[in-house]
């Protein structure tokens, strides 16, 4: 069989549902875990920030060994390494006294495979034959959020009708994925940003323009406005809201992942027709709206809503960052993206963590409301709240849009 680009295009496609396995499906454990193993909800912040902050590591690593590795190896062991998370993630905490750190060290094995897909799939994407390159960089990252959709309704039916079953069972049975994608990358054809002999815009001149600092910010908020969120969601939904695991998490993390993949494919549709300037600003705006309602609504089902509107509103900021990025900066090549990303993860891993933590301080301080005390996160989403009130002036300073070296 003769691979083509197209083929490229799938393996990434399933590259970025491969991402989405990884990040997703340990949150939706989270209660499990506090169940099984009494971890407290410190111990599950740590998780998720050793998760985006690993992630955050590889990126910033891959400035310099991806082009030397090449970008063929790279995606392949990003998908080995995937898939072993995944098994270790089924194996390792009954292997240690203190089952943590087994479900850390799956953590790690994850988030570096993770790390190695975003910063490769981005520019794998961008590199293809396309004249229309913001369309197919949303559609790509909708498949990240298709990929979260499926690991919350399989993993739910699990729950529901694998009786006698183990939880263990189900990240092994993920890790399929990631071991069939990493053959698809091992035989289809692939192309670089930026040729060999071309020169690429260095570091020293990103760092200098005051538009990329702009656009690292906005890619932290992004980051911060979506895993603050979705990680949180389920845990939120059970613990905080008082629905079943099975309503909380097909209205909560399921829903916000279906309205962030429509958010994602209708902006990669029209994306040649909108200024991605307007879409990030209304985005933002809606996000903290999402949030707000998520916070301070006093029904269970509004503040779900609110979840899940904050999936649509979240969709368009991390794609439609990388594209402004691409187009300002045309021949940024792997290591504009590495540093986007390491952006991105740094709010992904930070936002996440400063809910948990603000949380847990709730519990302890006095003069909140009360519905903070019943249900803490609900504080620790409010401080959150800032990342996608931040994209607001963000914007608004990019100005007039330009190309740079």
């Amino acid at each position: 069989m003769k691979f083509t680009y197209k083929h490229t295009l799938y393996a990434s496609y399933i590259g970025y549902i491969t991402q989405a396995i990884v990040n997703n499906l340990t949150p939706l454990l989270f209660v499990t875990f506090q169940r099984e193993f009494a971890i407290s909800i410190e111990k599950i912040a740590v998780l998720i920030s050793l998760n985006f902050g690993v992630q955050l590591l590889v990126d910033l690593l891959s400035i310099k060994f991806i082009d030397k590795m090449g970008y063929r190896v790279a995606a392949v062991l990003a998908h080995v390494l995937g898939g072993l998370g995944l098994i270790s993630l089924g194996i390792l905490p009954y292997w240690f006294s203190n089952p943590f750190w087994g479900i850390a060290i799956a953590v790690v094995i994850n988030a570096i495979g993770g790390g190695l897909d975003e910063v490769l799939i981005s520019p794998l994407v961008e590199a293809l034959p396309s004249e229309e390159s913001a369309s197919a960089m949303s559609i790509l990252h909708s498949f990240y959020c298709w990929g979260q959709v499926g690991v919350v309704l399989l993993s739910t039916l699990y729950f529901q009708f694998a009786d006698g079953l183990s939880w263990r069972f189900l990240p092994i049975f993920w890790s399929i994925i990631p071991w069939v994608n990493a053959l698809f990358f091992a035989k289809v054809p692939l192309c670089r940003l930026v040729a060999e002999d071309e020169r690429h815009t260095s570091l020293s001149s990103l760092f200098r323009s005051r538009i990329f600092w702009i656009l690292l910010l906005l890619m932290v908020c992004a980051g911060a406005s979506e895993l603050s969120m979705s990680q949180w969601s389920s845990y939120f939904a059970e613990l905080g809201l008082g629905v079943s695991k099975t309503v909380g998490d097909l209205l909560g993390p399921c829903a916000f992942a279906v309205l962030m993949g429509t958010a994602r494919t209708l902006y990669g549709k029209y994306a040649p027709k909108l200024n991605v300037k307007y879409a990030l600003l209304g985005s933002a705006v809606l996000c903290v709206g999402a949030y707000l309602l998520t916070v301070f609504s006093p029904q269970p089902l509004l503040a779900l809503a609110g979840c899940a509107v904050c999936g649509f509103a979240v969709g368009v900021m991390w794609p439609g960052t990388i594209s402004l990025s691409a187009e300002v900066f045309p021949k940024g090549g792997t290591a504009m993206f590495a540093v986007l990303a390491l952006a991105g993860d740094a709010g992904c891993g930070g936002g996440p963590f400063l809910a948990g933590k603000i949380a847990e301080l709730a519990e302890k301080v006095r003069g909140l409301p009360a519905m903070f005390y019943s249900s803490p996160l609900k504080f620790g989403l409010f401080v959150v709240m800032l990342f996608p009130l931040l994209m607001v002036p963000a914007v608004l300073k990019l100005g007039k849009k330009k190309r740079e070296g």
